[in-house]
């Protein structure tokens, strides 16, 4: 028996499925579903596939024998670009999309907030579909309606939230992702199962696949429950919070205010996402026992997990050689208040936001 998980998440003005499948689903599924989400028209839309260099040949599997135009990208993290929205919005003119066409994403995370950054702005705003082909975007980024794009040497500096209004996990697609890819996912996967406060639980006993183990239904049995539960908690929390506005949302930072700053300061792409949120984490548990947040033996239990994982947890990183631009990039993080820098740090049970300095002078 395959596994197959299916979910409804009400995010901001949107309703977004959420399917976790075998197989990498058909064009004709992508439309009918983004139908049924409200593209405004009973008729199945016009679409546009967007995929890169990596994922061409599983979004012509998704496309099968229908005319439904390609767009094809670079792929990582230097595609993360404005002119990457260009090339996707001329594509959708050049391809007759309306107003009620649709922009289906093929590939990871990179290329689902380029893909999903490119949708928000055309026509402001046409249908938005996601087929997410590695464990980072299934975890993380194909969920919650983040979508943005590099400017300026700042990861994600332009975005907007913008939900797209279905979204398939084909597990199949996991066969051909890199095992430093697997593991760069499987972060987003042990951030959440903090927040959840069930890191401590034997989940994790072999949860993380090599790419040898990622083979049929055998390779999915064990590990996608977890990744349904992940998929779950991210699409609650984000329903009370969709553009983190109450602070709820925040928590899903955990890991990313060090996290990005180091990503920054290696050179975007240097270091994958899940390798530098790891290493965030590490930090932010630090930290939150510094101000007196964290208990000390959760950030112990924490810090073991990632290194049982294979995570750098060192401090300083191996990869800041700058440690002024390092420092200049936490500055640059999105998520101040009030020009104010502001930590998410793990409680007993789950994590909290926290201003550092605000806490220090208590």
């Amino acid at each position: 028996m395959s596994a197959s998980y299916h979910y409804t998440f009400n995010i901001g003005f949107k309703e977004t499925s959420v399917s976790i499948e075998q197989d990498v689903p058909s064009i004709e599924t992508v439309k009918t579903a983004a139908v049924l989400r409200g593209t405004g028209s009973s008729a199945k839309p016009a679409a546009l596939v967007v995929c890169d260099t990596n994922t061409a040949s599983l979004a012509k599997a998704v496309i099968g024998k229908t005319d439904t135009p390609l767009c094809v990208l670079e792929t990582g993290e230097k595609a993360k670009t404005l002119g990457s929205v260009t090339t996707i919005i001329l594509a959708a003119r050049n391809a007759g999309l309306g107003r009620d066409g649709l922009i289906v994403a093929v590939g990871g995370g990179v290329l689902t907030d380029t893909a999903g950054f490119a949708a928000s702005c055309y026509m402001r705003g046409c249908a938005l579909a996601f087929v997410s082909t590695t464990l980072l975007g299934m975890a993380d980024a194909a969920i919650g309606g983040k979508t943005g794009v590099d400017f300026d040497g700042v990861k994600n500096l332009a975005g907007a939230f913008y939900p797209a209004q279905a979204v398939f996990m084909p597990l199949v697609a996991l066969r051909t992702v890199p095992s430093r890819e697997i593991k760069s996912g499987f972060a987003e996967v042990l951030k959440t199962a903090i927040l959840g406060g069930y890191e401590h639980e034997d989940l994790f006993d072999g949860a993380l696949p090599g790419v040898g183990d990622i083979d049929g239904v055998d390779g999915y049995e064990a590990f996608a429950p977890l990744l349904a539960r992940t998929v779950e908690y991210k699409g609650r929390l984000v329903e009370e919070d969709p553009e983190e506005r109450s602070g709820k949302r925040a928590l899903l930072n955990l890991g990313h205010t060090f996290g990005h700053a180091l990503e920054s300061a290696a050179g975007l792409g240097a270091l994958t996402h899940g390798e530098a949120v790891a290493w965030g984490i590490a930090r932010a548990c630090e930290l939150g026992v510094r101000l007196g947040v964290t208990p000390e033996p959760r950030a112990q239990r924490i810090a073991a997990l990632l290194e049982r994982f294979g995570y750098e947890t060192r401090n300083p990183h191996p990869a800041i050689t700058d440690v002024v631009r390092y420092q200049e990039a936490m500055q640059a993080d999105k998520k101040k208040r009030s020009g104010r820098l502001v930590f998410v740090v793990p409680t007993g049970e789950s994590a909290v936001c926290v201003d550092a300095d605000e806490k220090q002078a208590e």
